[in-house]
């Protein structure tokens, strides 16, 4: 039997304890160790994840050229001092067939990001009022609301693995949570290169299509992932079958990350994903809710985990980061903060 990825009302999450929160933990704590997907509705903020309301957000793909290339990071045009956030551009021979923005916690408080020389902690690059009017105070909006579901969801988890629901929220202060904002086009038939072979298409239902997001799982801890309606994402079953995660309207699909497996002792599965071209372009807004850079990761308190040398979430992160395209050639900038034992 195919195991589906179910959808969990998740409304009794944001109130005291209640037997409808009980169920809610349950069924998170379930899709969490088994498939590693889910899908979530009925959240403060769900009216985001309606078309007109997506909408104010994905405008920014709708800047000129010359506004967008304000915004690159230094990896796409070396004249820049942005290295982790800013704009990537379409990379025509890449498998991953995408343009977007990675955006930090100072796009909705700026006063409350204190200054650093880690470039996982550096300003957002945006768009000016005058480019995109209210644009800005919308993905502020939508970046909170977003934290705010990824708390409850996170405490969920807690009280799931029978732990403090609030163990994992002092690493969580001032985190380093990304909003991303993707547009995958249809790809150009005529860019000359060759997308027939395996590593650029995939058989589905019966009908060849191409790979426009690469296999991966997250590194993080929960994403939150806001479609249009277009299909194309899928998940890797525990049989090792991909299955469609369904794009409806008002819901958020929800991974989680390599990071949160590695926390729980593989109580939490972080699941394979990608997304194959649908037949028109596709965007897609993840949230990655991170810990803060210099969080130091150690063993929960968990009977029968596996046990692991503690490590700070910032190195982890961008030794893991900087294996995509989109942030290729950028690793050297960064050294571990704290020096390996020998």
């Amino acid at each position: 039997m195919t195991q589906d990825i179910e959808t969990i009302g998740i409304a009794d999450l944001f109130g005291p304890p209640s037997p409808g929160r009980d169920r809610a933990d349950i069924s998170i704590m379930a899709a969490a160790s088994g498939i590693g997907f889910m899908a979530v509705r009925d959240f403060p903020g769900d009216a985001w994840l309606m078309p007109e309301r997506r909408a104010q957000l994905l405008h920014i793909f709708a800047l000129p050229d010359t506004e967008k290339q304000k915004l690159l990071r230094w990896n796409f045009d070396r004249t820049r001092k942005n290295v982790y956030r800013g704009w990537f551009s379409l990379q025509p021979t890449a498998v991953s067939y995408k343009e977007g923005i990675d955006m930090g916690p100072d796009i909705a408080d700026a006063a409350g990001v204190s200054a650093s020389d880690d470039p996982l902690c550096e300003p957002t690059p945006l768009p000016t009022e005058d480019a995109l009017p209210g644009w800005r105070a919308a993905a502020a909006d939508y970046y909170r609301a977003m934290e705010t579901v990824s708390n409850a969801l996170m405490r969920s988890i807690a009280r799931g693995l029978d732990l403090p629901e609030t163990i994992f929220d002092s690493y969580f202060e001032h985190g380093i949570s990304t909003l991303r904002l993707i547009r995958y086009p249809l790809r150009d038939a005529n860019a000359g290169i060759d997308i027939s072979g395996p590593e650029f298409s995939v058989v589905h239902k019966g009908e060849t299509r191409t790979i426009i997001g690469r296999e991966h799982a997250d590194s993080g801890f929960v994403t939150l992932l806001a479609q249009d309606g277009v299909e194309g994402l899928q998940a890797k079953n525990l049989a090792g079958e991909w299955i469609d995660v369904p794009p409806a309207n008002s819901t958020l699909a929800v991974n989680f990350g390599q990071l949160l497996e590695r926390w729980t002792g593989g109580r939490v599965r972080a699941t394979r994903h990608r997304v194959i071209s649908p037949k028109t372009a596709r965007f897609s807004i993840p949230f990655f809710y991170e810990p803060r850079v210099d969080a130091e990761i150690a063993p929960l308190p968990l009977s029968g985990a596996e046990p692991f040398e503690p490590f700070l979430y910032g190195d982890y992160l961008w030794e893991a980061a900087t294996n995509f395209v989109e942030m290729a050639g950028i690793k050297h900038l960064r050294q571990p903060r704290r020096a390996k034992a020998s």
